[in-house]
């Protein structure tokens, strides 16, 4: 009977370590389902932001064009009118001041007008061209910051996997393993500015150039240990 109870004891705690794992890879899951449609949304929501911004801006360069339209038909009526005015007086036929008063007056007043919105407008493409050039600017920024955690990232793992040929898988190797005193040797200089001094001082002991003939430089991590030659080594190294 105890033996019955214990292996239902067993099968219970094996059913929820099992179950936890699954939460675990579960929770994993949806953290990785969480991030990847937090990302598409940011994505969507910058698209959407510099397709606004692009749409707004080719109005405002539509609004320029008409203004610049309006300018020069301006221009061509002042001409029209002089050319007509030049012709009219040499058939002795010439309009009183206040006609020339007003037209002058009425030009000017157009001239202001569309000066102004030219103002406006252009105000309005350099708001614009700032908001874009922010926005493409946070973009790079963004990427840059992904680039490097996806480079340290990638350190990380190489450390870890030399660490590994080095010292061990810690999963399989706990702390208190027999080789744990050796890892804090080679590894007390990443604790110790006293102990990172000597080392680099003994090291500067041996320094040489790359071409010296007694020697080599100091390379500048670890050197991996080589793949086992024989079947010996290798039951050696496992």
């Amino acid at each position: 009977r105890l033996r019955l109870q214990r292996r239902k004891l067993e099968a219970r705690a094996a059913k929820e370590e099992e179950a936890a794992r699954a939460a675990e890879r579960e929770a994993k899951i949806d953290q990785w389902r969480a991030k990847c449609i937090q990302e598409v949304e940011e994505k969507n929501r910058e698209q959407e932001l510099k397709a606004a911004a692009d749409s707004v801006l080719s109005e405002v360069r539509k609004k320029q064009a008409d203004t610049k339209r309006m300018t020069d038909v301006l221009r061509g009526l002042e001409k029209l009118r002089k050319l007509r005015k030049e012709a009219a007086a040499r058939k002795g036929v010439c309009p009183p001041p206040s006609a020339d008063e007003a037209f002058e007056n009425q030009v000017e007043s157009l001239k202001t007008l569309l000066k102004t919105r030219t103002e406006l407008y252009e105000a309005e493409e350099r708001a614009l061209r700032v908001m874009l050039e922010g926005e493409q600017e946070e973009e790079r920024k963004r990427e840059m910051e992904k680039k490097q955690k996806k480079e340290r990232e990638k350190l990380l793992q190489q450390k870890l996997e030399m660490d590994s040929k080095l010292f061990g898988d810690p999963a399989e190797f706990p702390l208190a393993h027999l080789l744990q005193p050796f890892r804090d040797y080679y590894l007390q200089a990443e604790h110790s500015v006293a102990a990172l001094i000597q080392i680099r001082h003994e090291w500067d002991q041996y320094l040489v150039p790359a071409d010296h003939p007694e020697g080599s430089c100091i390379p500048p991590g670890w050197v991996l240990p080589s793949l086992p030659t024989s079947d010996i080594w290798a039951t050696a190294v496992r």
